[in-house]
């Protein structure tokens, strides 16, 4: 059974930090690619950022240079570290796990709300 599990989300004021994480299991994790992606309330579903097995990352163009993607293979856990939150992050942040061609999975999400 697969699964994704978000944690680390939460309250802050704008210019705090969170560091989110996604733990996963059933999957062969240092094959995948993983990515956060965030869905506010009315607005579609967007890109945060992503890292692929062999360590490279891109990231949405709203991201700025604020937020890091990693990842440790040994304990199959994906991580984004947000700083310079700002209330336009506020959104339900949700961990992917896909291998182009063979699978996808999602998790249920971790909610951030940054308050100004």
């Amino acid at each position: 059974q697969v699964q994704l599990v978000e944690s680390g989300g939460g309250s802050v004021q704008a210019g705090g930090s969170l560091n989110l994480s996604c733990a996963t299991s059933g999957t062969p994790f240092s094959r995948n690619a993983m990515a956060w992606y965030r869905q506010a309330p009315g607005k579609t579903r967007e890109l945060v950022a992503v890292i692929f097995n062999d360590g490279r990352t891109n990231y949405g163009d709203f991201v700025k240079d604020r937020f890091t993607i990693s990842r440790d293979d040994a304990k199959s856990t994906a991580y984004l570290q947000m700083n310079s939150l700002e209330p336009e992050d506020t959104a339900l942040y949700l961990c992917n796990a896909y291998k182009a061609g063979k699978y996808e999975y999602w998790g249920q999400g971790t909610q951030v709300t940054v308050s100004s």
